[in-house]
């Protein structure tokens, strides 16, 4: 009453595969995976490349710190 059953959801499973094929579904699915894969991929990459960023940056300002000590 008002909900989806587990019949309603294996008749739409049914139809979807009659109408696409299972290689097609299969295609579909692995496109799928490695678009996330590469979504995700491309977030922690980012958020790495910016620590990298980060650490160089300080010891560039520690060894430029430590040259001005040397001078004086």
């Amino acid at each position: 009453m008002g909900g989806i059953g587990i019949w309603q959801l294996i008749i739409v499973a049914v139809i979807i595969i009659l109408l696409f094929g299972t290689k097609k579904l299969r295609n579909l699915g692995s496109d799928l995976g490695s678009a996330v894969k590469g979504f995700k991929n491309s977030i922690g990459d980012d958020g790495e490349k910016k620590a990298i960023d980060e650490k160089k940056s300080v010891e560039e300002k520690v060894a430029s710190t430590t040259e001005d000590k040397d001078k004086v």
